[in-house]
């Protein structure tokens, strides 16, 4: 027998399977979609079995398999179809697409070794019990205790006697027990209860085919209720012994959602994200995979989670950039789901108050089913938006927040009610410059100005990870002259408390949660008001629910609008009525707070008046003059080498191709790319608009063939990107 192995190796040259016999020992052993060991150019490998065969293909002598590392199958024949979907649709390799499916104790790597968690039981053998046993008063304080609960951790009664308990198992009147013990614990004694829902959300609910492969957009204004229409939707399924899959954008969302669902649902609960250590990853996973879950919850990687009997796919907060992975492979969240539900039958649902213009486009031309929630579910009116015209205030105000918003931060804080402040930059200053003579620090490997953080008194970069100490005296001049410019999180921090009474600031940002389990304590901290203050970056604009929240402010509404990115009006956009929905969503009146140097952009007039339409039809007729995205399709190409004459000779020879194959789409380029050099490498970017071009792919994977043999210069091609 011939099992044929996907090697675990990422190259693009040895993207193919590689035959190697099975030894008579693991004839039983060897499935399809399982990982075995074998010798791979004088290096022992791992890799998945992808397909097994009576005869081999080839005269030339195979190696034999030398281990066979699972017992169940890793990779079901769903998720085997959905990775060579998935190869095809980005030009990625067929290992990078199964790697990324899986959490780190599964993927083929080897000497990765993640155990299971053990817990021995001890259990009392009553059988074995008479009036004639004689036993001291240790012995029978064990036995008593067992005759009670039955079975008992053996720790447990090893703290009263570990002679005893020892003594008690050699005479056969105790059995011992291994069980495996789940690393990721959930929290589920808690009332269930579920709220009635509104004349609104039931003739939603009623307009979905659970039955269908349908894509649903629900388009519903923040705090109109959404969770309990998808938990209503989730029960029908569960109803019908299907399981569900409930994604969420940001890892800080996952403990509110996780709790909504835990005080609505009696069943088992999966939740599958980035920041759980390796050992909790291995355990859920397997806990999916062996039928004990019901309902996962999670952030983009859960979309792989391995359920059977999928009955709907729910993407809460769709618009959001973090569903597209922004590595090998670049997939999108949406096409994954689309693929899954085809092949499960069930509906998509797709639920946002700012959907991409790319859903409400398709939903409004029929392509998805419209849903939508126009009310808040409590029939209060949306917060009221105010702007603060920074060019009026900036002489008037010291440091970064503006009289105006400090005064309504001061008195929410007097009425013993909370505040979300939104910066959507970390650190502490975002550039060192030298007063003197205006040189700025930049990162030695790539072209980008280095952040200051205070706290650790670095400069670091946000793109390669380098980091240095800060030296006030600048090397150009060498006088004491470097200043920050600008502000993040830790310096806005600062003047908060600085100038505002009885302020209780917590901040959550990359660094601030950055350790295991942070979000959660954070979230949960707040909302116990142990803070009247949350500051923060982007990771609490969306989804997150206080009842005591009335004031949300923003003090640098223009520092996602000046991105030089074709989204970035968009991105503003949801950014600023995202973080507005969180202001006033229970019985209490909401006020928002938007500092901008630019009041009278039609993003920010939209965003006032929380008109989602207004800025969709605006911003749909740049978007056609334009000739971009829902218009046209994207692709983004970077030519990157460590040699800047090589990537700008190779970028213009790749562009030139191009023009040849494709006929019927816009080339733009090629171009430096918007950061031009990362990591020592220079990368050029060539630009594709197209709506319907047939030779895209072929063309794309000819290039793509070219340069993977070439060492010094790599292709890098992005689908539908976030940014160009």
């Amino acid at each position: 027998m011939i099992a044929e192995v996907l090697v675990q190796i990422s190259n693009k040259n040895v993207d193919k399977t590689f035959d190697y016999i099975i030894p008579s020992k693991y004839i039983d052993k060897v499935k399809v979609g399982i990982r075995v060991r074998v010798s791979f150019h004088h290096q022992i490998v791992e890799g998945f079995v992808l397909s097994i065969k009576k005869e081999r293909s080839t005269d030339i002598s195979l190696k034999e398999i030398i281990d066979v590392v699972d017992e169940d199958v890793i990779l079901n024949e769903e998720l085997l179809e959905l990775g060579k979907k998935m190869k095809e649709s980005t030009l990625s390799t067929l290992i990078s697409c199964y790697q990324t499916m899986l959490p780190k104790a599964l993927k083929a790597k080897a000497n990765t070794k993640i155990n299971k968690k053990m817990d021995t039981y001890i259990l009392l053998k009553e059988d074995s019990l008479s009036n004639d046993d004689k036993f001291n008063d240790t012995q029978k304080k064990i036995i008593d205790v067992l005759l009670e609960k039955k079975e008992v951790l053996k720790k447990d009664l090893e703290d009263i006697s570990k002679s005893s308990v020892a003594t008690l198992i050699k005479k056969g009147y105790l059995t011992t027990e291994k069980r495996e013990h789940y690393r990721y614990k959930l929290d589920t004694s808690r009332n269930k209860k579920k709220y009635e829902l509104t004349t609104d959300q039931k003739e939603v609910v009623s307009k979905v085919d659970l039955n269908s492969s349908n894509v649903y957009l629900l388009h519903g204004v923040t705090g109109s209720g959404k969770t309990e229409v998808y938990m209503e939707w989730i029960e029908e399924c569960l109803k019908e012994g299907k399981t569900a899959i409930m994604l969420v954008p940001e890892i800080s969302l996952t403990p509110q959602m996780v709790d909504r669902f835990l005080t609505r649902f009696d069943t088992s609960i999966a939740v599958l994200h980035s920041r759980l250590s390796d050992g909790e990853k291995y355990d859920e996973y397997r806990r999916i995979s062996r039928g004990e879950v019901n309902i996962v919850i999670g952030a983009r990687s859960a979309i792989f989670a391995p359920l059977k009997n999928i009955g709907i796919i729910i993407i809460d907060e769709e618009h959001t950039s973090s569903y597209k992975q922004e590595n090998n492979p670049k997939y999108h969240t949406l096409d994954i789901a689309k693929i899954r539900s085809k092949t499960h039958n069930c509906p998509v649902i797709l639920g946002s108050a700012t959907p991409t213009l790319e859903s409400y486009a398709r939903a409004k031309k029929g392509v998805y089913t419209l849903l939508e929630l126009p009310n808040r579910v409590n029939k209060k009116p949306l917060p009221k938006v105010n702007i603060i015209d920074m060019n009026k205030e900036v002489r008037r105000t010291k440091g970064c927040i503006s009289q105006v918003l400090k005064e309504e931060i001061s008195s929410t804080i007097e009425r013993g009610e909370q505040v979300i402040l939104l910066l959507n930059r970390r650190g502490y200053s975002t550039i060192m410059m030298c007063s003197n003579c205006g040189y700025t620090e930049k990162c030695p490997n790539c072209d980008i100005t280095l952040t200051y953080h205070k706290t650790s008194n670095t400069l670091r970069c946000h793109y390669c990870g380098y980091g240095t100490k800060l030296n006030p005296t600048c090397p150009e001049c060498h006088e004491d002259g470097m200043k920050g410019m600008g502000s993040g999180t830790q310096k806005v921090e600062e003047e908060i408390l600085d100038t505002i009474h009885g302020a209780k600031v917590i901040r959550m940002d990359f660094d601030t949660t950055s350790r295991k389990g942070m979000h959660e304590r954070i979230i949960e901290s707040f909302k116990n008001k142990e803070y009247n203050i949350l500051l923060g970056t982007q990771m609490i604009a969306k989804g997150l629910d206080f009842p005591d929240v009335t004031l949300v402010g923003v003090i640098q509404a223009d520092t996602s609008l000046n991105i030089p990115n074709f989204r970035s009006s968009e991105d503003t956009f949801e950014l600023l009525d995202q973080v507005a929905g969180r202001s006033g969503r229970k019985d209490k009146e909401g006020k928002v707070y938007i500092q901008t140097f630019n009041p009278d952009h039609y993003v920010i007039s939209y965003a006032k008046e929380h008109d989602y339409i207004g800025f969709y039809n605006t911003e749909m007729m740049i978007r056609k003059k334009l000739s971009y995205p829902p218009y046209y399709y994207l692709a983004y190409v970077k030519v990157m080498s460590k040699d800047y004459d090589l990537a700008s000779k190779e970028a213009t020879r790749l562009m030139k191709f191009l023009k040849e194959e494709l006929k019927s789409t816009i080339l733009l380029g090629p171009s430096v790319c918007n950061v031009f050099k990362v990591n020592n490498v220079y990368r050029f970017g060539i630009i594709l608009k197209y709506k319907k071009e047939d030779n895209l792919y072929s063309a794309l994977k000819k290039a793509d063939e070219y340069y993977k043999s070439n060492p010094k210069v790599n292709i890098d091609i992005d689908f539908s990107p976030n940014s160009i």
